[in-house]
């Protein structure tokens, strides 16, 4: 920990990154049907994504690894600013009510209903299981190893939409709300409470782009996508175990015969054997 802390190489690419995406700025970009909303920290992502790269040989693994380690103690102090600022909104929060714990249902209902018929109709076997019964953060990587092993069909299906959610998910999010806040078909608080997926990176980088859209909802949008996080990772470890890995194999075993590609059943069928 001593060693992450002072390795000044990683703390000045840091401080350079958010220099150069404060120098830019919030951005709006027009399309006509909506609008992209680019913000500091969409900016600094791509940048980091860039400088991080292994064919550049600037950062070595170990400063990556470094990195990793301070980025959690870094989003505990993002947490704690969440804390404070739930506080003295919880009366909004208890007047949102069940709206708060219904829009649980679509991070989850949302990966299944949608996600796993076109992982089988893209010619997926099993690892479309583990893709698609949720958003597959930590958590969910465990109930899959736990239940199916990390070298499974299933296992690896949940590790490669981890990898991907790592590597694109915030940036992916972050586009995604600012465009669907500037549509004006949703309120900025039901967008809000839809970017607390159970990711802080997600979250931070979701909720960031909506500020930049709805400025006057700043604050509100902050606490309802605290919220909506902190309850999604409260319950969705039990969800995922009682509701969506049960339902999502269930589905498999209706679908796959349908609209499964012929070649990965066919192989499948071989493996079971």
């Amino acid at each position: 920990m001593k060693s992450s802390v002072r390795d000044w190489k990683l703390h000045l690419i840091v401080l350079l990154l958010v220099i150069v995406g404060e120098w830019i700025g919030a951005r709006k970009i027009n399309l006509g049907f909506g609008v992209l909303a680019l913000f500091p920290m969409l900016y600094v992502l791509v940048l980091g994504g860039i400088i991080s790269w292994p064919s550049f040989r600037w950062l070595k693994e170990e400063q990556m690894k470094k990195a990793a380690t301070i980025l959690g103690i870094a989003f505990l102090l993002f947490v704690a600013k969440l804390g404070t600022m739930l506080g003295p909104s919880l009366l909004k929060i208890f007047e949102a009510g069940w709206s708060l714990a219904f829009q649980e249902i679509g991070h989850f209902i949302g990966t299944i209903i949608l996600g796993l018929p076109i992982a089988l109709w893209l010619g997926m076997g099993r690892e479309s299981i583990g893709a698609t019964f949720s958003i597959d953060r930590e958590p969910n990587l465990a109930i899959i190893s736990e239940k199916y092993g990390a070298d499974s069909p299933e296992g690896r299906g949940a590790l490669g939409v981890y990898v991907c959610g790592t590597l694109f998910g915030a940036i992916y999010l972050a586009l995604l709300a600012g465009f669907l806040g500037s549509m004006g078909i949703l309120h900025p608080i039901s967008l809000a409470m839809g970017a607390g997926v159970g990711s802080g990176s997600m979250m931070a980088a979701a909720s960031g782009a909506l500020a930049v859209v709805f400025p006057e909802h700043e604050q509100d949008i902050a606490v309802f996508a605290g919220a909506a996080n902190l309850l999604t990772t409260i319950l969705g470890t039990y969800i995922c175990i009682f509701f969506s890995l049960p339902i999502t194999v269930r589905l498999y075993n209706r679908l796959a015969p349908i609209i499964g590609k012929q070649p990965v059943a066919a192989k499948e069928e071989e493996t079971n054997a």
